[in-house]
């Protein structure tokens, strides 16, 4: 069974990531810039989202292959999750660091490395980028990728311990990992947790919802007027002020709960439609919109900066600029990486299903 409001859904998530970089990267290099209002300061909520519906996702993939075969193929899952996530992720890795320790050197633009790139490049290479970006400032390029690290960590704990679990103790084993993984968090007995975002609970929270649809139809047993409900309080999440100034933790958890529900109200008899086909494609190349548009402001940065130091120009046009060439540029760099780079490696993990 398709999901289909969860392609579009990926795009209006990168979407909100790149409204918060855009001005902040045009702001500090004193170009100017528009982040007028609530959306264009919610890009780490967007994606904690991404984290969820992951989750969500491949735990439901998980589950279903041990309903099907009675087991989970090891092996196959980290050959898929390979073949999705390495060849992208390492380009732009690879390129990140030729831009900030070689490029921009050579186009005589002074940049200052904090980091030993030796213990740098191991950090990002062996996926801990989260404890690289904590650690240094290495870029936003390469910044980007702290989240593909957490990901990937998460995907490496959770299917060994699934293995030769039951499917009818999924649900238990979800809720008692959230519950004490939250705990444990919260509580910072490990302080390293929250200083390197170790967010577990997000994609486990998401695996505990789409479990308990397949046990129990959940998604489909929830009434509409509570659907309407939890989409009202996720746009009202996105788009005023009522989350700022709680609590961390409960920040975290009221977050955890509501994007779970999210993602399980827009899955199943959804109250909205959000699909189209410019939405559904854009959703399909959105790890390369999310992966590639740090790289691509660099390049638009570059020009920009030598037309306002040429031409005069009003800061309207320049924001006007900023946006719609790191947009477009973004757009059409992800779909030709998409058809001529993943589409192959994508195809390769079909054989692996």
């Amino acid at each position: 069974m398709t999901l289909p409001n969860l392609n579009p859904l990926r795009f209006i998530l990168a979407f909100l990531v790149m409204l918060v970089h855009i001005p902040e990267f045009f702001r500090n290099r004193d170009l100017p810039y528009f982040n007028d209002g609530i959306i264009f300061h919610r890009g780490v909520e967007a994606v904690y989202v991404f984290f969820v519906l992951s989750g969500f996702l491949i735990i439901r993939l998980l589950y279903r292959e041990v309903h099907d075969n009675g087991k989970i193929d090891i092996k196959k899952f980290y050959m898929r999750r390979i073949l999705r996530i390495y060849p992208l992720y390492f380009v732009i890795l690879i390129s990140g660091f030729l831009y900030y320790n070689v490029v921009l050197d050579l186009a005589g633009i002074p940049y200052e490395n904090d980091y030993n790139l030796v213990n740098a490049l191991l950090l990002y290479t062996f996926f801990l980028p989260n404890v690289g970006t904590a650690l240094y400032h290495p870029g936003g390029a390469i910044e980007i990728l702290w989240s593909i690290g957490i990901e990937e960590q998460f995907y490496l704990i959770i299917p060994p311990m699934l293995l030769f679990l039951r499917k009818k103790f999924f649900v238990k084993f979800f809720i008692i990992f959230t519950v004490i993984y939250f705990a444990i968090f919260a509580s910072n007995i490990f302080p390293f947790l929250q200083r390197f975002d170790f967010l577990y609970f997000y994609f486990s929270a998401g695996g505990l919802l789409a479990v308990l649809h397949e046990r129990y139809d959940l998604g489909n047993k929830m009434h509409k007027y509570l659907k309407f409900a939890i989409l009202i309080a996720f746009l009202l999440y996105f788009c005023t002020d009522i989350i700022k100034g709680i609590n961390l933790n409960l920040y975290h958890f009221i977050s955890m709960i509501l994007f779970s529900f999210v993602i399980l109200t827009l899955s199943y008899k959804p109250v909205i439609n959000i699909r189209n086909a410019p939405l559904n494609y854009l959703g399909k190349i959105s790890y390369g919109i999310y992966m590639y548009h740090p790289l691509v402001m660099q390049l638009i940065g570059l020009i920009l900066l030598k037309l306002v130091a040429k031409i005069d120009m009003p800061d309207i046009l320049i924001v006007i600029l900023s946006y719609g060439l790191v947009f477009g540029v973004t757009f059409i760099v992800s779909h030709f990486s998409y058809v001529y780079f993943e589409k192959p490696f994508l195809k390769l993990k079909n054989k692996f299903r």
